[in-house]
This record gives C-alpha cells, sequence and structure tokens, in this order.
C-alpha cells in the first residue's frame, strides 16, 4: 500500500503489543476499496470521505472498529460496543494473529457492508443530548455565556464525551474542579480526549 503520510507507517511500526494483529488487520482493509487516512492517532479507513474503519492498539487487545458498526448485521456476536456510553460504533477485538486470519471472512463482510451503508448513505439513528447534566455544569454555563456558547457549539458527540467525566465524581467540588480543567479546552472546541 502506498503511504503518503508517515503517521501511518510509524503506527505500524512503532512499539506495540499489538504489532502483529495490526499489521494482519491492515492488508484486509487495503484491498477493501477504503481508503486510509491518519486521524485521532490511529489509523482511519474511509470510503468517500466518510470515516467506515478504525484500527486500534489497547493495552489487553488490538481492535477493528466500525464507526457505524451499530448498523451492522452480527448474527455471530463478533462486535462489541468500546465502553457503556458508546451509541454507535462497535469493535472487533484481537489478542492474537491467528484470530485476524480465522476471522477473516468475516471482518471482509463487515467492511462490505460498512461500505453499503456509506453507498446508501444510512446514518444512526441517535437522539438528541439525552445525558443529564450534572447541577455544577449547569450552574457554571448560567454564570459563563463564553463557556455555555462554546459547550453548546460543541458536536453531540463532544458533549457527550465531557459529561460522564464530570458525572463520574462523587464530590461537587471534584466535579467542579473537573469542569474548571476542561473549560479551556471546551473554549477551544475540543472534545476530551482531544489534545
Amino acid at each position: 500500500m502506498d503511504c503518503a503520510d508517515p503517521r501511518i507507517e510509524a503506527f505500524f511500526s512503532g512499539p506495540s503489543p499489538w504489532r502483529q494483529e495490526l499489521a494482519a488487520l491492515r492488508p484486509i482493509l487495503a484491498g477493501s476499496g477504503l481508503t486510509e487516512d491518519f486521524k485521532w492517532r490511529s489509523p482511519v479507513y474511509t470510503f468517500g470521505g466518510a470515516n467506515v474503519a478504525i484500527l486500534w492498539g489497547f493495552r489487553d487487545h488490538a481492535a477493528l472498529g466500525f464507526f457505524k458498526g451499530v448498523l451492522l448485521k452480527d448474527d455471530a456476536g463478533l462486535l462489541v460496543a468500546p465502553g457503556k456510553n458508546s451509541r454507535s460504533s462497535r469493535l472487533i477485538k484481537f489478542t492474537a494473529p491467528d484470530e485476524v486470519r480465522r476471522l477473516e471472512p468475516a471482518i471482509r463482510d463487515f467492511i462490505r457492508r460498512a461500505i453499503d451503508i456509506e453507498k446508501a448513505g444510512r446514518k444512526v439513528d441517535l437522539p438528541g443530548d439525552d445525558l443529564a447534566y450534572p447541577e455544577e455544569l449547569i450552574e457554571r454555563l448560567d454564570g459563563d455565556p463564553a463557556l455555555r456558547t462554546a459547550f453548546a457549539a460543541l458536536t453531540p458527540g463532544r458533549r457527550r464525551g465531557y459529561v460522564p467525566h464530570f458525572l463520574q465524581a462523587k464530590q461537587p467540588a471534584t466535579r467542579l474542579s473537573r469542569i474548571a480543567r476542561c473549560a479551556p479546552k471546551i473554549l477551544a472546541g475540543k472534545g476530551f480526549g482531544e489534545r
């Protein structure tokens, strides 16, 4: 695969306990008609400019994620949500290169169906901002018009990234501290996990 972005090559050649698994996934994706790009510190595979799949190396597994995975039919139960707040993405976890080889037909089928979803223009039907904001956030937004405007301008996914972080704090003082630490990123239009 001809790669114009050196960050992609660095991802695949860099230190990772999952280098073999990720390397085994790459040619499957490369031969699928998707374009290889680099976003969010990972290889992302797109179709017609739309994000379709992403590769990750986590602490305890490698993963192939599908951005609209919730729309993929999965009779074998291979796809799992990345986290409890995940609404649309789904992934397949790998801990050995032979798992990639064994699941290659299913992987190719998921990729083909994910491309079909993009060709059809299907969208994941997500309810509006359905998270209950902590009282401390509401008060801070009410008292800081610039922060309120910046928070409202964030995409729903970016807002959803902040709210669980704030809610996980048990003490109001800790929630306030977290909100204060995140305010500069919110004002800059960045999501919780963005740098």
